[in-house]
């Protein structure tokens, strides 16, 4: 296992894979420990994943899906009812694309294709541990299109009432996908304010995290499929 601190002093993320195959577990590990994170456990199902997950508080648990028992969805969920719960970085394949909406929704920080190159994976860890989530591929977006549904007519409240205008504009600009700095570039503002907007409207929505900052944005069709 990687020290407490890295290279110049830094915190090494601690991490936790979760996967019913040994052999995924244990390359998946290689990855992250070749990267310099540390893999503080593995486990073969949903309900280990929790278990561990609460015991060693990991900075991100890496969470199959499809799992025995307790799916990485379910898994997903329990984990996150806790306030200071590990992100969760949930790994699905592209048969199990009507997953991912359902894993957002548990609380995931955001999710990876399996076929992704070894070095998304770390980055994508990073990604989540850093409160980043990793909604900006396009494939993602396609996907939380797909298998939202549209809210009835008349029946939603607005869940951004309450925001300033530039706290909207910068939550409608997250739900399309746009990291911080993306953010920033197209608003023409430092990445420090768009933090600090982000941070605010979030406990203006009630949401944990962009995650469901983004899932309220096009829940109450703030923001629309294909728009």
């Amino acid at each position: 296992m990687s020290a407490d601190r890295g290279p110049g002093g830094a915190a090494v993320l601690r991490v936790l894979v979760a996967d019913d195959h040994a052999l995924v577990r244990s390359g998946i590990s290689g990855l992250l420990e070749a990267a310099d994170l540390e893999v503080v456990a593995e486990a073969a199902d949903g309900e280990e994943a929790v278990r561990l997950a609460l015991e060693l508080r990991p900075d991100v648990v890496v969470m199959d899906v499809r799992m025995p028992h307790v799916d990485g969805i379910e898994a997903t969920r329990r984990l996150r009812e806790h306030p200071d719960a590990p992100a969760v970085l949930v790994l699905t394949t592209f048969d199990l694309d009507e997953y991912v909406y359902r894993a957002l929704q548990a609380g995931a920080g955001g999710f990876l294709l399996k076929d992704a190159p070894p070095s998304r994976l770390v980055e994508a860890v990073r990604t989540v541990a850093a409160g980043e989530a990793l909604l900006a591929p396009a494939v993602t977006r396609r996907l939380i299109e797909r298998y939202l549904r549209a809210p009835a007519a008349g029946t939603g409240t607005d869940p951004g009432a309450h925001l300033s205008a530039r706290e909207r504009e910068v939550w409608l600009l997250v739900a399309q996908g746009l990291s911080n700095a993306e953010v920033a570039a197209r608003l023409f503002v430092t990445e420090a304010t768009v933090k600090a907007h982000v941070t605010r409207l979030l406990a203006k929505l009630g949401a944990r995290d962009r995650v469901q900052a983004v899932v309220a944005a096009y829940e109450s069709g703030a923001v629309r499929p294909g728009g």
